[in-house]
């Protein structure tokens, strides 16, 4: 029997094999058994049924990754609600605007997270209630609450399951709304990718406020009635060893988290049968530090694309023993995907346009926002993603840079990541982002700010001259800023229309 919602996988997942375990906190060691998190979530969506919240309504979580949080993400979707994961790096302003718009009236909260929300809750102007959040009990409720045995209503699958807000780089941040049906396609979509099985167990490094860790390792996991070991946050330091002592088998990360990786001297002690791939998704991954990675580890990355208006992946990589295409996020898993003109209209392979993809993961549309939503999903079911780059003749798509990133000058089009790259090959540096400044003579040109890997730097004269013997002159950058850290969203993806302001002082 397929399941029609993320209740019905939670029970068949508990039916068949009730006893094996979810979820996994490496920092206790305290675990989360199939059954166990079944009657945990049903509780979750009947405490919130006691509270009189109305059919499908919000429900907020401000929390790090943790048994409770993830419990909490499943209890409200049990029980049909809206589960609202709060950005924890988005600021309190921006969190006002989220509950606001929203219309979240209950919020489950961390210790931790609790001095920010209720900085957030100040301008909201609508009544909100705070539940505390135990990281491994989950939501801590009052005592001799009355509450029914089985949650009011059961959840289908255009039930819509969670509402993402995207990270806001350019305005305000937009709520993505994803059904039972969207995350649950969403979730085989890394199954069926990556080929996981009930014996794997995935370790989530990004948080589950941001799509690819709730999708791709809560989702994935899921689906595949597989193991999920939960740490709070991503640690280089111990990153390694939390591997080793909870036998996992894959993990995904983002770039930043490789490049850090790699950064570190002592070499890990692992169990190259039992770990058998990770994947690098959110941003694209320079083929210097793929290649490095792989070398030094003895671990395949496999490269993937998504988005959150997808519920994650839509490209990916294909496993061992076939050949992946350093580079390129993949091919199409799941989901059709096109590549298309300024219309919309299919273009040849080999030509650079939007990448639009099709598929069961694509969103309902944004809360509040049909016009929006319209803008973004075609009549006839595409969604625009608003990424450059072009199709090979085996499928692969190979992404350029995002439509609102292009550089422009003189009326040729550079895209940011391949100055990235050139600046990512030169040893001393650990991140780089390129960014495009008006110009009088080109109207555009290019400059870029860069991180220096610690104990190393260069001149910047040298990294010029570089960057001009790999692109030519014309591509080069005219300028480089050197900063302790770029900004960056949840997903550890560098926020590059942030850094024209950053730098220059001035909006651009």
């Amino acid at each position: 029997m397929t399941a029609t919602s993320i209740a019905e996988q939670l029970e068949a997942n508990a039916g068949a094999d009730g006893n094996a375990v979810w979820i996994t906190s490496p920092e206790s060691g305290a675990k989360v058994t199939w059954k166990e998190a079944a009657q945990r979530s049903c509780e979750i969506a009947c405490h919130l049924d006691a509270l009189g919240l109305s059919q499908g309504a919000p429900v907020a979580v401000a929390s790090p990754n943790s048994i409770g949080s993830t419990l909490c993400f499943a209890g409200v979707t049990y029980g049909g609600y809206l589960a609202t994961p709060l950005n924890l790096v988005a600021g309190a302003r921006v969190l006002s605007y989220v509950i606001g718009h929203s219309q979240a009236s209950v919020i489950f909260c961390a210790d931790e997270n609790r001095q920010l929300i209720d900085e957030a809750l100040e301008d909201v102007n609508h009544s909100v209630t705070v539940i505390r959040l135990d990281l491994e009990a989950g939501p801590q409720w009052p005592e001799n609450e009355a509450v029914n045995s089985i949650p009011r209503i059961r959840p289908q699958l255009s039930t819509p399951g969670i509402l993402m807000y995207t990270s806001g780089t350019t305005g305000r941040p937009k709520g993505v709304v994803l059904s039972h049906s969207n995350l649950m396609a969403a979730g085989m979509n890394v199954v069926v990718g990556h080929g996981v099985k009930p014996q794997d167990t995935a370790m989530c490094v990004l948080p589950i406020y941001h799509i690819n860790g709730l999708c791709v390792t809560v989702m994935g996991t899921l689906m595949s009635r597989s193991g999920l070991v939960m740490p709070h946050r991503f640690s280089v330091r111990v990153f390694w060893k939390q591997v080793a002592d909870n036998e996992v088998s894959w993990f995904s990360a983002v770039p930043t988290h490789f490049a850090y990786l790699l950064n570190e001297e002592a070499e890990p002690e692992l169990d190259r049968k039992r770990l058998r791939f990770s994947r690098s998704a959110s941003a694209p991954l320079s083929p210097d530090i793929h290649r490095r990675f792989e070398a030094r580890f003895g671990i395949k990355i496999i490269e993937t694309m998504g988005l959150t208006e997808t519920g994650a992946q839509i490209l990916s990589n294909p496993m061992p023993p076939a050949q992946p295409k350093i580079g390129s996020p993949g091919i199409a898993v799941g989901n059709e995907i096109a590549i298309g003109d300024d219309q919309q209209v299919e273009v040849p392979r080999g030509t650079t346009g939007e990448i639009l993809v099709r598929g069961d993961n694509v969103m309902q549309g944004y809360l509040h926002q049909p016009e929006e939503t319209a803008k973004t999903i075609t009549a006839d079911g595409w969604l625009r993603t608003g990424d450059l780059g072009h199709m090979d003749e085996d499928g692969f798509v190979f992404v350029t840079g995002r439509i609102k990133e292009l550089i422009i000058k003189g009326g040729e089009n550079i895209a940011p990541r391949e100055v990235d790259e050139v600046l990512l090959e030169h040893d001393t540096i650990l991140e780089a982002a390129a960014f495009a400044v008006p110009c009088e003579q080109y109207g555009q040109r290019v400059e870029a700010c860069i991180r220096f890997r610690p104990g190393r730097s260069a001149s910047i004269e040298d990294l010029l001259a570089h960057c001009v013997a790999h692109l030519g002159k014309f591509k080069s950058p005219d300028s480089l800023h050197v900063l302790d850290d770029l900004p960056k969203g949840p997903s550890g993806k560098v926020q590059r229309l942030k850094l024209f302001s950053m730098v220059h002082g001035v909006d651009g």
